[in-house]
C-alpha cells in the first residue's frame, strides 16, 4: 500500500509543477486549434504540452488514490469478523 501512496504523491507533484509552469510561462494562451487572435506558435505548443502532462498526471494520481483506498478497505474487511 505504501507504493500506491508514493505513486499518488509523485503524480500529484508532477501535476502541481505542470500547473504552476503553465500559469507562469503561458498564462494567457488557450491551447485550442482555432483562435481569433494570433498567438505565437511556441507558446501554443507549450500550452498543449503542459495541459497534456496535467491531464495524464491527474488521471494517474486519481487512479492510484482509488486503488490504494480500495486496498485499504479490503484490508479493513479482512480484520472485521
Amino acid at each position: 500500500m505504501r507504493v500506491g501512496w508514493k505513486v499518488f504523491l509523485l503524480f500529484a507533484v508532477v501535476f502541481a509543477v505542470a500547473f504552476g509552469a503553465e500559469r507562469i510561462f503561458v498564462p494567457d494562451i488557450v491551447p485550442i486549434g482555432f483562435s481569433d487572435e494570433p498567438q505565437p506558435s511556441w507558446q501554443v505548443q507549450l500550452a498543449f504540452l503542459l495541459r497534456a502532462i496535467e491531464g495524464t498526471a491527474a488521471t494517474v494520481a486519481l487512479l492510484a488514490l482509488a486503488l490504494t483506498f480500495g486496498a485499504w478497505l479490503k484490508g479493513l474487511r479482512r480484520l472485521t469478523p
